[in-house]
């Protein structure tokens, strides 16, 4: 069982992608990581290879609450490719759970029509995306069920807003402080 999938794509951000992976699994939140490449192994967008969980048609997402989508320019486009994730997508939007997206993949949720008069961020030469809504330069943002996030300078920040929704504040401060991480 899973509460949170993480996509990976040929050409995601590794520190966008890995840091949520480490720190939502220090809170002990249960999260697979599936790719779309129809192989196991994913290279990143700076040719770090790893390892996914699963691949997309293995994944059982029967109990899972969140989807979370790094950034990474062609690991963007990737994602946004593949019928299966936007298919997720929809569905998990519809029925009022939590999906995510960092750096240039908040476009996505955008170019779905998801983010129509919400609040959401992107990478900056990335905002254009956002269709629909309205733009923040915050460096995470929520609104209803969806999380958006600026770029790999916020990736632990982006982690620990996750937290908070899948837990509590609380629980998003003790791993700060335990990864020796002060929040702004």
């Amino acid at each position: 069982m899973n509460e949170v999938i993480v996509f990976l794509a040929d050409g995601f951000e590794e520190i966008e992608g890995l840091t949520v992976v480490d720190v939502l699994r220090r809170a002990g939140i249960a999260l697979d990581t599936v790719s779309i490449m129809e192989k196991k192994w994913v290279s990143g967008s700076h040719k770090i290879s790893v390892e996914a969980d699963y691949v997309f048609d293995e994944a059982d997402i029967s109990e899972t609450k969140m989807l979370v989508l790094p950034g990474g320019l062609l690991g963007m486009q990737n994602l946004e490719a593949h019928e299966g994730v936007r298919r997720l997508i929809t569905r998990f939007y519809e029925e009022g759970k939590e999906i995510a997206a960092i750096c240039a993949s908040p476009t996505i949720f955008g170019r779905m029509g998801l983010l129509e008069g919400k609040l959401a961020t992107a990478y900056p030469s990335m905002e254009d995306g956002l269709l629909g809504a309205k733009v923040s330069y915050e460096g995470v943002v929520t609104d209803g069920n969806i999380t958006t996030g600026r770029g790999m300078g916020v990736s632990i920040d982006f982690a620990l807003r996750l937290i908070e929704i899948l837990r509590d504040k609380e629980t998003a401060d003790q791993i700060a402080e335990q990864i020796v991480y002060k929040r702004g």
